[in-house]
């Protein structure tokens, strides 16, 4: 729960610097006092966009920082899973914003992307401003808070991942049934065109072998020339390197018995003479195997031109490229020619995986039926106290078509009186109505979710008297369970309630105007709440008033 927050330069705050107790707490204030720049603050702190314009007139940054108390809400895992430090008792969440723009988060003094303050700020604070009632009129918020109530998170992973199943099996079955219409259609291109290479008769590394034979062939005298002028060159009688070398090598052996060195370099000079002797006989051989033969180089160039028409053709580079064009082709014709069994085939995986979607849904849907009527029978004893003895509340469960969130449409239901059917609450309810059944709610689902703090922004809106008085009794019930709740408001009787009260107001400094906030106790809060009692002449019935308030 929130136990401390700093604000440095942050609209009209110059530095605040105030801690919360658990249990209930209370903000009151002049309209206009600040109230709403601490929302502000602390809505940075939970990943909301930050604007420059929130920086305080001739500061260069302004900071935001909070420490919570994590030690009973069984976090670890959270920071365990996102490489962070974790320090139950001291848990620090801060946010810089810069004047040049630059927007920084820290958790523990670690730097953290926004995304990741958020998913956190979630899990920290809940904070509900009036906006939020419209909430009620969302079908998504009534299923949530179904699910909430139903503890089905297990059961709906189950189904996401089966309907997930069956939206790729569709999409699948759509994408066959396209490409199939399209080949269909140009079937007899399609078959042409395999024709076409197919009967080309192309083989690997075919394109390559005919490239150099007739690179040879187109050079064969010059090659036949070089090959002529090495073998006379070594294999000459008499003059050729070949005979030489062997000449060389006898004479060495000659005087080897009477010059060491000589044994050495005549076994040296045989050896290069074997050597070259294998060359001159490669080069002999090559000679005579050279022949120009203009037919065969005619029909050469014919198979090359014929290949290197089919490369432009179809785009391709080599005759590898072919083969594999040539390939899909016969795909194309075996899927077009055995398509209806493809698709029978896709077709009964569409229906398997819908029916597993179905089933999976059935099983959600005997879970939020059952929350629905425990969510309907705990309202009606939250809303009756609440100032509407006749209220009815009803959660209706209809069947809909599959989707990501189940095969359920939730309907919130509601009468304040008996003689009024029952319409969707946001509707037909009040204002103050609204406010009632919302608290209800979250009271409600609060106690289903271990969250630490919860902030109420004005929920008291359209409600007075009794009725704000039972309201502040639920909100003290709900901190009274390892939960922070802070409700800011305008209703004396609801700040009487509160075990802790703050107050926010302006000041006029030498630098200007600043909100500040304090805590109030003793007489400054009998003061305080009757003057939301009288207004700014404070009488002395109003002061009793609020004594008796307190006393309550």
């Amino acid at each position: 729960m929130l136990k401390q927050l700093i604000i440095k330069n942050f609209t009209l705050i110059d530095t605040l610097d105030i801690r919360f107790n658990p249990g209930f707490s209370v903000i009151t204030g002049e309209t206009g006092a600040g109230k709403s720049i601490i929302l502000g603050a602390i809505g940075l702190l939970l990943g909301q966009r930050a604007d420059t314009k929130a920086i305080k007139a001739g500061a260069s940054k302004c900071v935001i920082e909070a420490h919570f108390d994590l030690s009973r809400y069984d976090m670890e895992e959270f920071f365990s899973q996102n490489d962070m430090e974790y320090d139950p008792d001291d848990c620090i969440v801060r946010r810089e914003l810069a004047a040049s723009g630059k927007s920084r988060a820290f958790i523990n003094d670690t730097p953290a992307p926004l995304a990741l303050l958020k998913e956190l700020g979630e899990r920290l604070i809940d904070v509900h401003s009036q906006h939020q009632n419209l909430l009620l009129g969302k079908q998504d918020f009534q299923l949530e808070v179904v699910d909430i109530i139903a503890d089905d998170a297990a059961e709906l992973a189950l189904y996401r991942e089966a309907f997930s199943e069956y939206t790729d099996s569709v999409k699948a079955l759509g994408e066959l049934n396209e490409k199939i219409e399209r080949d269909r259609a140009n079937a007899d291109f399609i078959r042409f065109q395999y024709d076409e290479l197919d009967s080309a008769r192309l083989a690997e590394g075919e394109q390559q072998e005919l490239e150099q034979k007739a690179s040879t062939m187109s050079h064969s005298e010059e090659i036949k020339s070089a090959l002529y002028e090495a073998d006379n060159m070594l294999a000459a009688e008499g003059a050729g390197a070949v005979g030489n070398l062997r000449s060389a090598g006898g004479a060495m052996e000659a005087v080897a018995s009477m010059l060491p060195q000589a044994a050495e370099l005549a076994e040296r000079l045989n050896s290069t003479y074997i050597e070259l002797k294998d060359v001159s006989q490669e080069i002999s051989r090559l000679l005579e195997s050279i022949d120009f033969d203009p037919a065969e180089l005619d029909a050469i160039n014919d198979r090359l031109d014929t290949i290197y028409s089919l490369e432009k053709k179809y785009h391709c580079e080599s005759v590898e490229g072919l083969l594999a064009r040539r390939n899909e082709l016969r795909e194309q014709i075996d899927n077009i020619d055995n398509s209806d069994e493809a698709l029978a085939e896709l077709q009964a995986r569409v229906d398997a995986a819908r029916q597993h979607c179905l089933d999976c849904g059935a099983r959600l849907t005997a879970l939020r039926t059952d929350a629905a009527r425990r969510i309907e029978g705990e309202m009606q004893q939250r809303l009756v106290p609440l100032g509407m003895p006749s209220v009815r509340f009803s959660v209706a469960v209809d069947a809909e078509q599959p989707s990501r969130n189940g095969c359920d449409r939730v309907a919130f239901l509601f009468s304040a009186n008996r003689s009024t059917p029952m319409q969707p609450v946001s509707q037909v309810a009040s204002g103050g109505e609204i406010a009632r059944v919302m608290l209800s709610l979250k009271a409600m689902i609060s106690g289903a979710v271990k969250l630490p703090t919860i902030i109420f922004d004005e929920i008291d809106t359209g409600v007075s008297g009794k009725i704000a008085e039972k309201m502040a009794l639920i909100m003290q019930q709900m901190g009274r369970s390892d939960r922070q709740v802070i409700s800011i408001t305008h209703l004396p009787q609801i700040a009487a309630v509160g075990q802790t009260h703050y107050k926010v107001y302006k000041e006029e400094t030498d630098s200007g105007t600043t909100s500040r906030m304090i805590l109030l106790d003793g007489d400054a809060r009998v003061r305080e709440i009757a003057q939301m009692l009288s207004g700014s002449d404070v009488s002395e019935a109003a002061i009793n008033n609020a004594k008796e308030l307190l006393r309550k």
